[in-house]
Protein backbone atom coordinates (compact mmCIF):
# COMPACT_ATOMS: atom_id res chain seq x y z
CA UNK A 1 0.00 0.00 0.00
CA UNK A 2 0.88 3.33 -1.21
CA UNK A 3 1.58 6.13 1.57
CA UNK A 4 0.90 9.30 0.00
CA UNK A 5 1.95 11.27 2.94
CA UNK A 6 5.86 9.75 2.67
CA UNK A 7 5.70 10.33 -1.02
CA UNK A 8 4.39 13.85 -0.38
CA UNK A 9 7.37 14.18 1.38
CA UNK A 10 9.95 12.69 -0.52
CA UNK A 11 8.95 14.87 -3.68
CA UNK A 12 9.46 18.24 -1.49
CA UNK A 13 12.90 16.75 -0.81
CA UNK A 14 13.75 18.32 -4.40
CA UNK A 15 14.32 21.35 -5.16
CA UNK A 16 11.80 23.42 -8.03
CA UNK A 17 15.04 25.80 -8.72
CA UNK A 18 18.83 25.22 -9.59
CA UNK A 19 21.64 27.00 -8.25
CA UNK A 20 21.22 29.42 -10.60
CA UNK A 21 17.72 30.19 -9.35
CA UNK A 22 16.62 28.71 -12.99
CA UNK A 23 13.16 26.52 -12.97
CA UNK A 24 13.75 22.85 -12.44
CA UNK A 25 11.30 20.98 -15.12
CA UNK A 26 10.23 17.40 -16.35
CA UNK A 27 12.99 15.26 -18.26
CA UNK A 28 10.96 15.60 -21.32
CA UNK A 29 9.42 18.99 -21.00
CA UNK A 30 10.48 21.91 -22.94
CA UNK A 31 12.01 25.41 -21.85
CA UNK A 32 13.57 27.03 -25.11
CA UNK A 33 16.77 29.23 -24.17
CA UNK A 34 19.47 31.05 -26.10
CA UNK A 35 22.56 29.47 -27.64
CA UNK A 36 24.55 31.66 -25.25
CA UNK A 37 22.58 29.99 -22.23
CA UNK A 38 23.00 26.50 -23.74
CA UNK A 39 26.92 27.61 -24.14
CA UNK A 40 27.07 28.77 -20.49
CA UNK A 41 25.20 25.03 -19.71
CA UNK A 42 28.01 23.48 -20.91
CA UNK A 43 30.87 25.13 -19.45
CA UNK A 44 29.40 23.84 -16.37
CA UNK A 45 27.97 20.50 -17.00
CA UNK A 46 31.62 20.08 -18.43
CA UNK A 47 32.63 20.71 -15.02
CA UNK A 48 30.92 18.47 -13.09
CA UNK A 49 31.02 15.54 -15.48
CA UNK A 50 34.95 15.85 -14.26
CA UNK A 51 33.76 15.73 -10.63
CA UNK A 52 31.79 12.81 -11.82
CA UNK A 53 35.45 11.09 -13.39
CA UNK A 54 37.77 12.07 -10.91
CA UNK A 55 34.84 10.04 -8.31
CA UNK A 56 34.99 7.29 -10.75
CA UNK A 57 38.87 7.13 -10.71
CA UNK A 58 39.31 7.85 -14.38
CA UNK A 59 42.76 10.04 -14.80
CA UNK A 60 42.26 12.58 -17.52
CA UNK A 61 46.24 12.25 -18.10
CA UNK A 62 45.05 9.01 -20.31
CA UNK A 63 44.63 10.76 -24.12
CA UNK A 64 41.35 8.78 -24.42
CA UNK A 65 39.81 10.89 -21.31
CA UNK A 66 41.75 13.95 -21.58
CA UNK A 67 38.54 15.89 -23.16
CA UNK A 68 35.32 13.36 -22.77
CA UNK A 69 33.95 15.54 -20.26
CA UNK A 70 33.71 18.57 -22.77
CA UNK A 71 32.57 15.88 -25.19
CA UNK A 72 29.96 14.67 -22.71
CA UNK A 73 28.63 17.99 -22.14
CA UNK A 74 27.84 18.88 -25.46
CA UNK A 75 26.63 15.78 -26.48
CA UNK A 76 24.11 15.73 -23.55
CA UNK A 77 22.66 19.45 -24.48
CA UNK A 78 23.04 19.97 -28.13
CA UNK A 79 22.24 16.14 -29.31
CA UNK A 80 20.84 13.85 -26.86
CA UNK A 81 18.21 16.33 -24.75
CA UNK A 82 18.52 19.48 -27.36
CA UNK A 83 14.17 18.80 -27.77
CA UNK A 84 14.29 20.13 -23.85
CA UNK A 85 16.06 23.60 -25.29
CA UNK A 86 14.99 24.19 -28.50
CA UNK A 87 11.41 25.92 -29.97
CA UNK A 88 9.11 23.40 -31.87
CA UNK A 89 9.98 23.27 -35.47
CA UNK A 90 9.07 25.31 -38.37
CA UNK A 91 6.17 23.78 -39.51
CA UNK A 92 3.84 24.70 -43.23
CA UNK A 93 0.22 23.04 -43.00
CA UNK A 94 -1.70 23.20 -45.81
CA UNK A 95 -5.19 23.01 -46.91
CA UNK A 96 -6.74 19.37 -47.44
CA UNK A 97 -8.11 21.12 -50.95
CA UNK A 98 -8.67 17.70 -52.88
CA UNK A 99 -10.71 16.30 -49.57
CA UNK A 100 -8.05 13.59 -49.00
CA UNK A 101 -9.79 10.59 -47.26
CA UNK A 102 -7.44 8.13 -46.78
CA UNK A 103 -4.65 6.86 -44.87
CA UNK A 104 -1.57 9.25 -44.88
CA UNK A 105 1.39 7.18 -43.34
CA UNK A 106 5.46 8.42 -42.84
CA UNK A 107 6.73 5.41 -41.64
CA UNK A 108 10.61 4.27 -40.51
CA UNK A 109 11.77 7.35 -38.78
CA UNK A 110 14.58 6.99 -37.00
CA UNK A 111 14.31 7.56 -32.97
CA UNK A 112 17.34 8.35 -30.73
CA UNK A 113 16.08 9.17 -27.06
CA UNK A 114 17.39 9.32 -23.68
CA UNK A 115 15.65 6.91 -21.13
CA UNK A 116 15.11 9.44 -18.12
CA UNK A 117 15.20 6.94 -15.47
CA UNK A 118 18.93 5.73 -16.11
CA UNK A 119 20.34 8.18 -19.37
CA UNK A 120 20.72 5.62 -21.15
CA UNK A 121 20.31 5.48 -24.97
CA UNK A 122 16.57 4.42 -26.50
CA UNK A 123 17.41 3.89 -30.33
CA UNK A 124 14.12 2.70 -33.15
CA UNK A 125 11.90 3.70 -35.63
CA UNK A 126 8.20 5.36 -35.39
CA UNK A 127 5.30 4.93 -37.71
CA UNK A 128 3.19 7.98 -37.70
CA UNK A 129 0.07 7.76 -39.62
CA UNK A 130 -3.06 10.35 -39.82
CA UNK A 131 -6.45 10.49 -42.08
CA UNK A 132 -6.89 14.37 -42.92
CA UNK A 133 -9.73 16.58 -42.16
CA UNK A 134 -9.05 20.26 -43.11
CA UNK A 135 -5.16 20.28 -42.46
CA UNK A 136 -2.63 18.14 -44.20
CA UNK A 137 1.39 18.58 -43.65
CA UNK A 138 4.34 17.55 -45.07
CA UNK A 139 6.17 14.20 -44.39
CA UNK A 140 9.45 15.50 -43.30
CA UNK A 141 8.08 17.94 -40.89
CA UNK A 142 6.49 14.26 -38.94
CA UNK A 143 10.13 13.23 -38.67
CA UNK A 144 10.82 16.15 -37.29
CA UNK A 145 8.15 16.47 -34.79
CA UNK A 146 9.67 12.87 -33.46
CA UNK A 147 12.87 14.11 -33.25
CA UNK A 148 12.06 17.23 -31.03
CA UNK A 149 9.66 15.06 -28.80
CA UNK A 150 12.40 12.33 -28.83
CA UNK A 151 15.59 14.27 -27.85
CA UNK A 152 14.82 14.61 -24.00
CA UNK A 153 14.77 12.17 -21.43
CA UNK A 154 11.79 10.20 -21.84
CA UNK A 155 10.21 7.09 -21.20
CA UNK A 156 8.69 5.35 -24.41
CA UNK A 157 4.79 5.35 -23.43
CA UNK A 158 5.01 8.83 -22.83
CA UNK A 159 6.98 9.56 -26.17
CA UNK A 160 4.18 8.52 -28.38
CA UNK A 161 1.50 10.23 -26.28
CA UNK A 162 3.28 13.31 -26.66
CA UNK A 163 3.94 13.54 -30.29
CA UNK A 164 0.04 12.37 -30.67
CA UNK A 165 -1.30 15.38 -28.52
CA UNK A 166 0.87 17.51 -30.68
CA UNK A 167 -0.41 16.70 -34.04
CA UNK A 168 -3.84 16.47 -32.87
CA UNK A 169 -4.18 20.04 -31.61
CA UNK A 170 -1.97 20.88 -34.88
CA UNK A 171 -3.98 19.18 -37.55
CA UNK A 172 -7.65 17.90 -35.93
CA UNK A 173 -7.56 15.08 -37.81
CA UNK A 174 -10.14 12.18 -38.05
CA UNK A 175 -7.77 9.40 -36.98
CA UNK A 176 -4.34 9.77 -35.94
CA UNK A 177 -1.65 6.50 -35.06
CA UNK A 178 1.43 6.66 -33.16
CA UNK A 179 3.75 3.35 -33.25
CA UNK A 180 7.28 3.41 -32.01
CA UNK A 181 9.35 0.02 -31.76
CA UNK A 182 12.73 0.96 -29.70
CA UNK A 183 15.98 -1.41 -27.78
CA UNK A 184 16.71 0.09 -24.58
CA UNK A 185 20.05 0.24 -23.74
CA UNK A 186 18.96 0.69 -19.92
CA UNK A 187 18.19 -2.83 -20.08
CA UNK A 188 20.64 -4.00 -22.65
CA UNK A 189 23.76 -2.46 -21.26
CA UNK A 190 23.52 -3.59 -17.85
CA UNK A 191 22.21 -7.10 -18.40
CA UNK A 192 19.15 -7.51 -17.66
CA UNK A 193 17.37 -11.06 -18.50
CA UNK A 194 15.88 -11.23 -21.18
CA UNK A 195 17.08 -7.93 -22.73
CA UNK A 196 19.16 -9.68 -25.65
CA UNK A 197 20.48 -6.72 -28.61
CA UNK A 198 17.37 -7.98 -30.53
CA UNK A 199 14.59 -7.29 -28.14
CA UNK A 200 11.88 -4.65 -28.82
CA UNK A 201 9.94 -2.37 -27.19
CA UNK A 202 6.78 -1.85 -28.83
CA UNK A 203 3.75 0.84 -27.89
CA UNK A 204 1.08 2.56 -30.10
CA UNK A 205 -1.48 5.43 -29.60
CA UNK A 206 -4.79 5.46 -31.71
CA UNK A 207 -6.90 7.98 -31.47
CA UNK A 208 -9.99 9.09 -33.59
CA UNK A 209 -11.27 6.24 -36.25
CA UNK A 210 -8.01 5.13 -35.81
CA UNK A 211 -9.02 4.01 -31.98
CA UNK A 212 -12.81 3.41 -32.43
CA UNK A 213 -12.58 1.01 -36.10
CA UNK A 214 -10.83 -2.15 -36.01
CA UNK A 215 -10.95 -2.57 -39.42
CA UNK A 216 -9.07 0.66 -39.98
CA UNK A 217 -6.61 -0.27 -37.00
CA UNK A 218 -5.56 -3.33 -38.80
CA UNK A 219 -4.97 -1.64 -41.78
CA UNK A 220 -2.98 1.02 -41.24
CA UNK A 221 -0.55 -1.82 -38.95
CA UNK A 222 -0.47 -4.36 -41.40
CA UNK A 223 0.51 -1.01 -44.20
CA UNK A 224 3.43 -0.24 -41.32
CA UNK A 225 4.74 -3.48 -40.83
Amino acid sequence: MINKENDIEARDEYPGFNQDNNELFDANGNFPITEKQRNEMIVKLEGKVAEMMNILRISRNDPNSTHTPGRIARMYVNELLSGRFTPAPELTVFPNRKNVDELIISKGIEIMSLCSHHWQPISGECAIGYIPDRKLIGLSKLSRIAEWFARRGQIQEELGEQIADYLEDLLKPKALGVVIKARHYCMIARGVRGSEANSLMVTSVMRGLLLDEFNLRNEFLKLIE
